[in-house]
């Protein structure tokens, strides 16, 4: 898609006087029908109409926001330049009133590894970007000064932000909310990791719920954007009322009736420590073990026993996988099995109160959890291997919570573990043991008993990441259907077709755990019911397939080859030694060779022309 759209007159916009102010139209499709636009080099905002041809083809969310990216800068531009594009953008389901269908997505280039990376957040955010009047928010540019933007009722303004700088997530959530005197405004923040330009800082939104990975945080810090704040009672309307809540009530159905669903409801995510563990794929102390006797400790079954307050949802969940805690008199929510995992057995600590209040603190200097936690699980091991100075143990919380500390502020030590494990590592002269790929810290599973979820990690558009494809549905959970974890055969089909899927579901607006209960049809008939537009499964998955390839694509442009779609050595020549899958390490051949031939590429990864043509790009 060309970048010339960008620049039309938003003729269906109303302009207000006064300086920077519009009123969006309001769309009866699921769309509000308008993209805010904030130039904060200029100081200007506009606002225009969000083109059909991208609802088409891309439908919202992490489509709409990675095709705007890859049109607005090149492979060249410096993340944490002035040039890169930050684009905040709801899906066509966000806020319908579907169950779970409440997310957002962030896309950027990342400054962790340099790739076209989009971050999904939850919680209310996104919901109250659309009552505010737009489906999106395009940033552009740096300001002189700190400031934050304002959507309320179809305007957008740019306003000062420098009474916030300095302070925490949760500080400058509460500030804004009562500034503004309106405690029904959502807010999406960055810390003082973000201010500070860490690599893998996040962007935390309801001061709990987080677009974590590739640094998108420091994005924002780069551009002195601390905050945006979404408020307003813009309607929200579906295409076809009737055959909308037909589908809502025949999806809510199955997600009631789940299994999955219910254990999440119970338990939360960390309800996985158990079941990781007992499948031999823990990682445990970066990776250098799958099992830990003590796991059972951090889990999700002794989180419900001890520090749990209530389970808590999103906007529209009837899953409701938070977990709101209270740690020694301090509230907070998680740990979700991800930070468990990363601040917990990675790091050789089994102390759930500790672990809590390392996700806490995660929170409020606005750090990824699983790239902080895996960071220090690195420097532990360099640590103990001789390579660092520094006495850092694996097993010591108390490190643990200091070392956060110091990388929000980037104090000591900090300074460097700010920037992710591999540029750490790399600088001490060790990369093999950061457990990272494309720069980007795996999480909480083991693909050397996984071979399934390794080409997952491997072919990744994002790095290392395991939602972008969730192969530990069918290989450990059974769903759709129970997959021999260990087998190499029939997996590369699995993987596009995950691949090609998340990205749809990223796109829709729609929370990536109703694909435990729903298939492709399911979405489909959402999608069409909500927006108008006639869509079934396959043009579904067609819409996912481009949204891969968009990304795949740059990503190419920046340098990224066949010889990056690997895993770290460790998990290719170091076999696990216990349980179920002693003896394996991740194959790399010959499933890459098949995820290639069934992705229509190149035998080098690179899409051939007849794929471009058939997807339109």
């Amino acid at each position: 898609m060309p970048l010339y759209w960008l620049f039309l007159p938003a003729l269906r916009a109303i302009f207000i006087k006064g300086k920077g102010k519009y009123l969006a139209v309001m769309h009866m499709d699921a769309y509000v029908g308008t993209i805010a636009f904030a130039d904060l080099t200029l100081g200007r905002v506009n606002v225009r109409p969000y083109p059909d041809e991208m609802k088409r083809k891309y439908l919202g969310g992490r489509g709409l926001g990675t095709r705007m990216v890859a049109d607005a800068i090149t492979p060249e531009t410096d993340p944490l330049g002035p040039n890169n594009v930050l684009v905040l953008a709801s899906g066509p389901l966000t806020g319908s009133g579907v169950p779970l269908g409440s997310r957002y997505e962030v896309s950027t280039k990342s400054p962790l590894n340099d790739m076209l990376i989009s971050a999904n957040s939850g919680g209310v955010f996104g919901w109250k970007m659309k009552k505010a009047g737009f489906d999106a928010l395009v940033v552009t540019g740096k300001a002189n000064t700190p400031v934050y933007v304002y959507l309320n009722e179809g305007t957008v303004e740019i306003r000062d932000a420098r009474p916030y700088w300095g302070t925490t997530t949760g500080e400058t959530t509460e500030a804004l909310k009562n500034d503004l005197e309106d405690k029904d405004a959502r807010v999406a923040c960055i810390g003082p990791a973000g201010e500070r330009l860490s690599r893998i800082a996040c962007i935390i939104n309801e001061s709990s719920r987080a677009a974590g990975r590739g640094g998108c945080g420091a994005v924002m810090g780069s551009k002195n954007l601390k905050a945006v704040v979404a408020t307003g009672k813009v309607p929200i309307r579906v295409a076809n009322e009737e055959r909308f809540n037909v589908v809502k009530d025949r999806i809510r159905k199955k997600i009631e009736e789940n299994g999955i669903c219910q254990g999440l409801h119970n338990y939360g995510t960390a309800i996985l420590i158990n079941i990781i563990n007992e499948n031999f794929i823990l990682p445990v102390r970066n990776f250098q073990k799958s099992h830990a006797k003590e796991a059972d400790k951090v889990s999700g079954e002794e989180m419900a026993r001890t520090i749990l307050k209530r389970p808590k949802g999103c906007y529209a969940c009837i899953v409701q996988c938070g977990r709101v805690c209270e740690v020694d008199g301090q509230p907070g929510e998680g740990p979700e099995y991800g930070s468990d995992w990363a601040l917990g057995p990675d790091c050789g600590v089994f102390n759930l109160k500790s672990v809590a209040k390392a996700g806490f603190l995660c929170n409020e200097m606005g750090l990824d959890t699983i790239s902080a936690g895996a960071t220090i699980a690195c420097a532990m091991e360099m640590s103990e291997r001789g390579y660092l100075q520094e006495k850092i143990r694996f097993g010591d919380e108390n490190a643990v919570l200091n070392l956060l500390k110091k990388m929000g502020y980037r104090e000591g030590i900090g300074n460097e573990l700010a920037d992710g494990s591999y540029r750490f590592a790399l600088h001490h002269g060790h990369p093999e043991l950061s457990m990272a790929v494309k720069k980007q810290e795996l999480p909480a599973y083991d693909p050397r008993g996984l071979q399934g979820h390794g080409l997952a990690y491997a072919t990744s558009v994002r790095g290392g990441d395991h939602v972008y494809a969730y192969l530990i549905s069918p290989e450990v959970l059974g769903a759709p259907q129970k997959l021999d974890p260990y087998t190499s055969e029939g997996k590369a089909g699995w993987v596009k077709t995950f691949q090609d899927l998340s990205a749809a579901i990223d796109a829709s607006g729609m929370c990536l755990f109703t694909s435990f209960a729903l298939g492709a049809d399911d979405y489909a008939d959402l999608i069409a019911a909500a927006t108008g537009m006639p869509i079934d499964a396959r043009e579904l998955l067609q819409i996912g397939e481009r949204i891969w390839n968009v990304q795949k694509i740059f990503n190419l442009k920046v340098g990224y080859t066949k010889k990056d779609d690997t895993l770290p050595d460790r998990l290719l020549t170091e076999p696990l030694k216990e349980g179920a899958p002693r003896g394996r390490v991740w194959q790399r051949e010959p499933l890459l060779d098949e995820y290639y031939h069934l992705r229509g590429w190149s035998e080098e990864g690179h899409p051939t022309p007849q794929k471009l043509a058939e997807l339109g790009l």
